[in-house]
């Protein structure tokens, strides 16, 4: 917690920039210089990718990219501390490697602690619990415990040290994180809620170290859309951790992940001081905190924190994180094939119809030979190329462990699918084998205005057969009425069907759009 008298001066400014000195390692009598460096939400996004949505930056981000920037000012500024907080695992090596390739980057790296995410747990809470002895750093939950016992599932909090400077770390993930997991795959534990954790963190250590880092992994759901930093619609808020900033006592900074919700420039709380930030994910970002403390007393002086923009033209790709890139590539040659093409480069989009999305769905159709289909927007978590499409394209769109699931669900609970999806709590279903319209300016649960199949009403007795992903049919995403119907089929490995569906034809063309009508005033349709 930041200490009188700075308390009031920093809660009326975003960002406060010490008047004093700057020193190096040592510091003088007045000043010691610390800085730390975060990351959060990387989920697997090694490679820079376009930058369609910025203005003059033809590309943005790439871990090897963002290493060499790391390293730059490990150069040039004394006691740098490096964090993420939590999705280090997805995509297509992920999976392969079961999540090692990520604990070897940051390994690499140099990573000082890590908060665990909900994607650490997409191959199962044992898997992760197995991988994360490979890493020689911290990986924390202090609000993990294995199921109605008080025995923690792993390390609550740890003491960094480095040039006499004694950082306290702690980690927690929030509930909403915990519904965006397949339930199946972290049943036996409880996530609890986090204050409590933190705060019987924070007393242990509060008097032995300079400064306390608490690391979150809460808040909503972050959109999976591409260009969603510059999407005003898709920008979710960090108000879960200014809760919890204003909830616990004795925290200095709080870096937080799950909502993608950048902060250009630091929160701070208006009650405890505490410094909040957080990046857009994806690595496209570094996140950047410069705090002054006094050299004797370890009083903070002040702060200057940002994001840095990872752009490929001005840093070159780090060799030690390339060569093991490509190593690991290498290995799996098999990810390499081709199984098809597109027409045109297909998009992702959240909160709207997505090419993405209405691939698939229709995919599950064409192979699970079911009525309709339906595909969560958060699960869709890479844009697909023009012209080839090679298994890792499908591996990285669409990362997770997961079988289409056959279900067959009444047109009640389809009605009650889509006006969850109204919410766009966690974004649009993407559906294929129905025709909806809808209205976003009514009150949530009446959003619904027409639904048919074929250009016939479909009624609540109707039963209809479902096709989704093994985490929508259990219930995730908040989606808890699939969770109501027995399964009745399985048409195998997501990656699987829809590389089936791209055999089936010697090229996929863009599917059509208009399946989701918003009927309402506001729509721009």
């Amino acid at each position: 917690m930041l200490r009188q008298p700075l308390l009031i001066l920093l809660a009326l400014s975003l960002t406060t920039f010490c008047a004093c000195d700057v020193v190096d390692a040592g510091g003088d009598a007045q000043n010691t210089t610390v800085t730390l460096l975060f990351t959060n939400d990387v989920e697997s996004a090694y490679d820079p990718i376009p930058a369609f949505w910025l203005d003059g930056q033809e590309m943005i981000g790439g871990i090897a990219e963002m290493t060499t920037l790391i390293k730059e000012i490990r150069r040039e500024e004394p006691n740098v501390f490096l964090f993420d907080s939590g999705d280090i695992f997805t995509g297509a090596l992920a999976k392969l490697t079961e999540g090692r390739l990520a604990f070897e980057l940051m390994i690499t790296m140099g990573y000082d602690a890590m908060a665990i995410g909900n994607h650490e747990f997409e191959y199962g809470h044992e898997v992760f619990a197995w991988q994360k002895n490979r890493a020689p750093f911290p990986v924390l939950g202090a609000n993990f415990f294995y199921k109605d016992t008080p025995h923690p599932y792993a390390q609550a909090h740890a003491i960094i040290e480095r040039n006499g400077i004694r950082i306290g770390v702690i980690g927690i993930m929030g509930q909403d994180a915990v519904s965006a997991i397949i339930p199946s795959f972290i049943e036996p534990l409880d996530v609890t809620v986090p204050a409590g954790a933190v705060q019987r963190s924070v007393d242990e250590l509060r008097d032995q170290v300079d400064l306390i880092v608490l690391l979150t992994h809460q808040g909503k759901t972050a959109p999976m859309q591409t260009d969603a930093e510059s999407d005003p619609r898709l920008q979710r808020d960090i108000d879960a951790d200014i809760r919890l900033a204003g909830a616990v006592s004795g925290v200095d900074v709080l870096f937080a992940g799950h909502a993608d919700a950048g902060t250009p420039e630091p929160i701070v709380h208006e009650k405890t001081g505490t410094i909040i930030m957080q990046t857009y994910g994806q690595a496209t970002h570094l996140g950047y905190l410069q705090l002054t403390l006094n050299a004797d007393t370890r009083q903070l002086e002040g702060y200057d924190g940002r994001l840095l923009p990872v752009d490929p033209a001005l840093y070159a790709p780090d060799p030690e994180i390339h060569a093991k890139l490509s190593a690991y590539r290498s290995a799996y040659p098999e990810i390499q094939v081709v199984i098809g093409r597109t027409a045109a480069r297909m998009n992702r989009r959240y909160i709207e119809e997505s090419d993405v999305g209405h691939l698939f769905a229709d995919a599950f159709i064409a192979v699970a030979g079911t009525d309709v289909a339906f595909v969560h927007s958060g699960s869709l978590r890479k844009d697909l190329p023009g012209g080839d499409v090679r298994v890792v394209d499908l591996l990285d769109t669409y990362p997770f462990v997961d079988d289409v699931i056959v279900k067959e669900m009444t047109g009640e609970q389809i009605r009650r699918a889509l006006e969850q999806s109204f919410t766009l709590e966690r974004g649009l279903l993407q559906v294929a084998g129905l025709e909806v319209t809808y209205d976003l300016s009514r009150p949530e649960g009446q959003r619904l205005v027409s639904l048919q199949r074929n250009a016939a009403p479909v009624l609540d007795t109707d039963r209809l057969r479902v096709a989704a992903p093994g985490f929508l049919a259990e219930g995730g995403d908040l989606y808890t009425m699939f969770a109501e119907a027995d399964a009745i089929g399985n048409a195998g490995k997501v990656s699987d069907v829809v590389a089936a569906y791209f055999a089936q034809q010697d090229q996929v063309g863009v599917p059509s759009r208009q399946r989701q009508i918003d009927v309402g005033p506001s729509s721009p349709q």
